[in-house]
């Protein structure tokens, strides 16, 4: 199974999300961009990959209690910016990302210690995707725009952990299908 860990913002964030996206999509260049939708947009926790299905219940195991350990904590969606040239454009966060950050480091580290390979830790980066490119693309009008997104904050409490079902049609612009398989309440929350 191809696995995430992640954090979902609420329907009424997703909306703002929604309009923000309409607008960008009408400037110049937006063309050249493969914009996701509404079931892509999460804050990436961990991103495991090919999971053999006898480490799930491990990682389970162990995303259960990096939750458990980690208190609610608020984040809103704020401005935004690329990476790669313009291979990914995303909106951002503001609130207490030292606690996202946490919890992306203990999202990490639960599979490190179910027996997960992980590559190289790189430093947590809260973005939601909102448009990715093969090539290098211009996004500086869209980065430009993104800088007036802001949303309501609201109290994250729980992580989810998602199967990512890729595209098997061929069919240009077909996105990848995301299925909760598990979720956490954080804390105390739930």
């Amino acid at each position: 199974m191809r696995l995430f860990a992640a954090v979902l913002p609420p329907e009424d964030v997703l909306r703002e999300v929604d309009r923000a996206v309409a607008g960008l999509r009408r400037l110049p260049g937006a063309a050249d961009l493969r914009w996701t939708g509404r079931p892509a947009w999460h804050f990436t926790l961990a991103f495991y990959g090919e999971v053999d299905e006898e480490l799930v219940a491990e990682l389970s195991a162990r995303l259960e209690r990096a939750a458990r350990r980690t208190e609610p904590f608020p984040l809103a969606l704020r401005g935004g910016g690329q990476f790669g040239r313009g291979r990914a454009l995303w909106a951002g966060a503001e609130g207490d990302l030292a606690t996202l950050r946490l919890l992306a480091d203990r999202s990490e580290a639960a599979a490190r210690k179910a027996g997960l390979p992980m590559g190289e830790h790189r430093p947590y980066k809260a973005h939601l995707t909102v448009a990715r490119s093969r090539a290098a693309v211009d996004v500086r009008p869209h980065v430009e725009a993104l800088g007036a997104l802001g949303s309501r904050r609201w109290t994250v409490d729980e992580i989810i952990m998602f199967r990512s079902h890729l595209p098997t049609s061929g069919v240009p612009g077909e996105q990848p299908r995301y299925e909760p398989v598990a979720r956490w309440p954080l804390g105390g929350a739930g």
